[in-house]
């Protein structure tokens, strides 16, 4: 029986596991500073309705196309953009509020690549 083979897969996958973690640690640094800096700004918090956010935050800059709908298990999702954040609502309240981030891979999401 060869046990060459179950060792040096061992080995293989501790050396990539260890490569990977890093930039995990680092991925992880800018997620909660992201989330540290819109919990500590004036957005629309999930659950307000479509009229409150106007009412609180102004107009939107645009308003989206709608997607989703087919079902009920498929809510209508409407996306409105302001300066610096996007905010998502199912139906008609808030799910979600969105930074723009430098990195720019949510600053338009009417035209994804």
């Amino acid at each position: 029986m060869n046990t060459f083979k179950p060792v040096f897969t061992a080995i293989a996958l501790a050396v990539v596991s260890a490569s990977v973690a890093p930039s995990a640690r680092a991925g992880d640094t800018l997620l909660m500073q992201r989330v540290k800096q819109e919990q500590s700004m004036n957005l629309p918090k999930k659950g307000m309705s479509m009229a409150e956010v106007e009412r609180r935050f102004g107009a939107p800059t645009s308003k989206l196309d709608a997607r989703g709908g087919g079902s009920r298990k498929q809510p209508v999702i409407n996306r409105w953009m302001y300066p610096g954040y996007i905010v998502y609502f199912e139906r008609s309240h808030v799910i979600h509020t969105v930074l723009n981030t430098p990195a720019g891979n949510n600053t338009n999401p009417a035209n994804p690549k």
